[in-house]
């Protein structure tokens, strides 16, 4: 059974970039994890996007920005 999962909060670390996502079953993932199963529909809510030099990055659906999601640590 394959269950899906939603961002519920995030860490930044000093520079204010994001670094981990705490997930709704409460599983504390880095930003490369949450990529790899945004891809393949683990994670609801979020997409994985293309920048123009090539890297991933990525934002959530409803909005442009995961400045609404609680810093965790």
């Amino acid at each position: 059974m394959i269950i899906i999962e939603s961002i519920v909060a995030l860490h930044r670390n000093y520079f204010g970039e994001i670094i981990n996502f705490v997930t709704s079953n409460g599983r504390v993932i880095s930003y490369r994890k949450a990529i790899q199963e945004a891809e393949n529909g683990l994670i609801q809510g979020i997409i994985a996007v293309e920048e123009e030099h090539g890297r991933l990055s990525l934002i959530p659906e409803s909005n442009q920005s995961f400045d609404q999601y609680p810093d965790l640590y």
